[in-house]
């Protein structure tokens, strides 16, 4: 399942500190953060909740709200 998200992850630095938290989700394959697109959007892949990557995030200290098609 794939999964998309806004966030204010907006660069290089800013996608290697939420890179430990995503990575310890367990369920997630593959993530990515679109750093060029306006929204930031983050696309997560695998067998995970929403509410669980919103939490990972969120601990993180990044703002991410699900995106709507």
């Amino acid at each position: 399942m794939t999964q998309q998200f806004k966030t204010n992850i907006n660069c290089g630095m800013c996608v290697r500190s939420v890179t430990n938290f995503l990575n310890e989700v367990p369920g997630i394959e593959r993530w990515e953060v679109d750093t060029n697109s306006p929204e930031k959007i983050l696309t997560v892949e695998g067998s995970v909740t929403p509410e669980t990557i919103l939490a990972a995030v969120d601990d993180a200290g990044f703002d991410i709200t699900p995106k709507k098609d």
